[in-house]
């Protein structure tokens, strides 16, 4: 809760009303007075969204000028060309840099250890623990997410004391957490920056849709299942006849396919629909075939059949749309 409390502190910084966001994300603000009370990862996800768009800035409050929104979007897309982690987080520690001057970060290798340094150049004030946290959170989430790796961490330092809350850092970060310390740091074995980076801007445009997963949950290989899914159903449709055949690709049993999806709160028919949909627009949008041609094109057997499914998606036949816009 002290963090949900922190992004109210920052909607108070700006004169503005959070109520609206705490109710998107099923809050309810007399939660707030217990200092006990808890959210999940996904009301966590919906509130950290809301406020970064009302508020225009993915820093939530913490710096002495908004980061607006995009900002660490930009921050990746730097980082996508470089040829392992190594190269991709000093990208990253230096562009950031660029963003705000209220703190730098830095990595470091000191006898096999890597160490992703911050260091803060200007108080973060109240706001403190909530900066750092997310930040580090962030950086490790993206490492992880350029190498489709998740790095254990040898040990978290952080320079504040603990707080009453100290028992969630076992959430927060894997391995040991140290207060009190030097230096705000997140340390993990060096051979993990010579990992080549593995991503690129098609994977980045589909993370960026829910990337503070990459904060919010610790990163795991299956975290991202969806995204992989969609990757597949779009640029493999010959491994997505049936869950069989897609589930063989992805080296996973039917089984857990699904099992794994609706975890993730999704399910095989809804990515194959929202595929052909996303599909299906941007062959009325951009090219003048016939409404036939592009029907078979996104996997139906008839023009009536998918138009009755896109009127379904969108509310609007495949006519109106194309006339709309």
């Amino acid at each position: 809760m002290a963090f949900v409390k922190a992004i109210v502190q920052a909607y108070t910084q700006r004169g503005m009303d959070p109520l609206p966001a705490l109710t998107e994300a099923q809050i309810a603000p007399e939660s707030l007075e217990r200092p006990e009370a808890r959210i999940t990862a996904l009301q966590m996800e919906w509130l950290s969204a809301t406020a970064m768009r009302e508020l225009d800035d993915e820093a939530l409050g913490w710096f002495s000028r908004r980061l607006p929104w995009g900002s660490y979007g930009m921050l990746v897309r730097a980082s996508l060309t470089a040829p392992t982690l190594g190269v991709a987080m000093q990208r990253w520690c230096r562009h950031h840099g660029l963003l705000t001057e209220d703190i730098l970060l830095q990595v470091s290798t000191e006898e096999g250890v890597a160490h992703l340094q911050l260091t803060e150049q200007g108080g973060l004030g109240a706001l403190q623990e909530f900066a750092v946290v997310s930040v580090l959170r962030n950086a490790l989430g993206v490492a992880c997410w350029l190498t489709d790796s998740r790095i254990p961490l040898q040990q978290t330092t952080l320079r504040f004391a603990p707080p009453p809350h100290a028992d969630s850092y076992r959430v927060l970060f894997d391995g040991p957490t140290q207060f009190n310390a030097h230096m705000h740091s997140l340390q993990f074995d060096a051979g993990y920056l010579s990992l080549p980076v593995r991503r690129d801007e098609a994977a980045l445009q589909r993370m960026l849709q829910r990337a503070l997963l990459l904060t919010v949950r610790p990163y795991r290989r299956d975290r991202l299942l969806v995204e992989k899914v969609r990757q597949t159903l779009a640029e493999h449709p010959e491994h997505s006849r049936n869950a069989d055949d897609l589930a063989a690709w992805l080296n996973l049993s039917p089984r857990t396919l699904h099992r794994q999806l609706k975890e993730e709160g999704a399910s095989l028919q809804q990515l194959k629909d929202a595929v052909r949909r996303d599909l299906a627009t941007d062959l009325l949008l951009r090219t003048l075939r016939s409404i036939k041609q592009i029907a078979a094109e996104v996997g139906f057997q008839n023009e009536k059949s998918f138009m009755r499914a896109f009127k379904g998606w969108t509310g609007q036949t495949p006519e109106e749309f194309r006339n709309q816009t």
